[in-house]
């Protein structure tokens, strides 16, 4: 593919965790690497911030509550301005809008826009009358889009259903290798050993599940540790375990990136008990990229990441007892859990930067066919106001 400049859209806050944010950054690091201009804008909580040349901040979010989750998003008329300054302001081969059906950045600048635009569409939800309400809105913003892309059947079906359109499925990207090559470490082994890494204050991420499980696993395996990363509270959650029980769990905060590689490929098993509202699954491609046992519970997205149980364990959605049972069953045979962690390894190699990548360039590719260059929209550019 010819080198071209791309415009990216990041919709959530840039410095908060997120698979998102993930997602662009790795995505935008692999392009620059091969040799494309990128530039991402993208809100920004923290001014002070360490940020990469290449990320232009838009301004700071606002917290709003969305599928279950909280989201750091910005928006209103003093992003669009921005959204419009920058689009102006460079010479964009294609704008690449990461969620543009919801009210973020990247809405106002595909409305703002013309052009080769190419959406990405993470989320995956139920149908909803709040979206259909407003599905006239932004229907015609999603069809201005030149492509669509979903990052799983899950996303694709929630795009068919609320905006009656398709898009081809291309997952989330990981680099393998560095996951691969991660340093064990001594600060997450030790007996058997069980890691959780999420927003735990988030009731969905499903973090009671596994310590609801842990009163039967520790009758079975007595030395078991559960280690908790991830930003949150500890102190609700330790105050609530039985204090014969609080030894056997650790928390960890909020991890760096090493030190999350050099987690996942130490710990025996990586447990994710979300309980819904997920329509990817990126820490699970992580995990069996490290070469690490997945015990996951049985939500669609998690089952078909997991290959319906070939690439890791599943268990029954909010079932600590079952939870319990797969993971006794696989801590106590160390044979099966590293065939298991095998199958996992293997199976995670689709979603490499090297393929998913290639694969996000063919679109590309598509989009500019026409040789249009992205620019404002007639009704948007500053000159048609004189």
């Amino acid at each position: 593919m010819k080198k071209i400049r791309i415009g990216m859209v990041c919709p959530y806050g840039w410095d908060t965790p997120g698979g998102v944010q993930t997602h662009i950054k790795d995505l935008a690091d692999h392009l620059i690497e091969e040799g494309h201009y990128v530039s991402v804008l993208t809100p920004v909580s923290d001014d002070s911030a360490k940020i990469a040349d290449y990320v232009v901040n838009a301004g700071k979010p606002i917290s709003i509550p969305v599928n279950g989750s909280v989201a750091k998003i910005l928006f209103g008329p003093v992003a669009s301005s921005r959204a419009k300054q920058w689009i102006a302001s460079e010479d964009f081969d294609l704008l690449h809008l990461h969620e543009p059906a919801i009210p973020s950045l990247s809405l106002l600048a595909c409305s703002a826009a013309e052009g080769p635009l190419v959406g990405t569409f993470h989320v995956s939800t139920q149908k909803k009358k709040a979206i259909y309400a407003i599905g006239p809105i932004l229907e015609p913003i999603v069809e201005k889009l030149t492509a669509r892309i979903a990052v799983s059947e899950l996303a694709r079906s929630t795009l068919k259903d609320h905006f009656d359109t398709d898009a081809v499925v291309i997952p989330n990207g990981i680099d393998g290798q560095r996951y691969a090559n991660a340093k064990i470490s001594t600060d997450y082994s030790g007996g058997h050993t069980v890691g959780f890494i999420g927003r735990f204050e988030e009731s969905r991420k499903g973090l009671q599940v596994l310590l609801d499980s842990l009163a039967i696993v520790s009758r079975f395996i007595p030395d078991v540790v559960y280690l908790i990363a991830g930003p949150g509270d500890s102190e609700s959650y330790l105050k609530d375990l039985n204090p014969q029980l609080q030894s056997r769990v650790k928390f960890l905060g909020l991890l760096t990136d090493d030190e999350k590689m050099s987690f996942l490929k130490t710990v025996q098993i990586y447990v994710a008990p979300n309980t819904g509202s997920e329509s990817f699954g990126i820490i699970l491609t992580e995990a069996l990229s490290s070469g690490t046992a997945v015990v996951a519970s049985d939500i669609p997205a998690f089952k078909a990441v997991l290959e319906n149980g070939a690439a890791g364990d599943l268990f029954k959605n909010g079932d600590s007892a079952d939870l319990a049972k797969v993971l006794v069953a696989l801590l106590r045979d160390d044979e099966r859990r590293k065939k298991l962690a095998e199958n996992g390894k293997l199976s995670a190699q689709k979603y490499d930067w090297q393929v998913v990548a290639e694969q996000i360039e063919h679109v590309y590719e598509m989009a500019i066919a026409s040789g249009d260059k992205v620019r404002l929209s007639s009704e948007n550019r500053f000159w048609s106001r004189r």
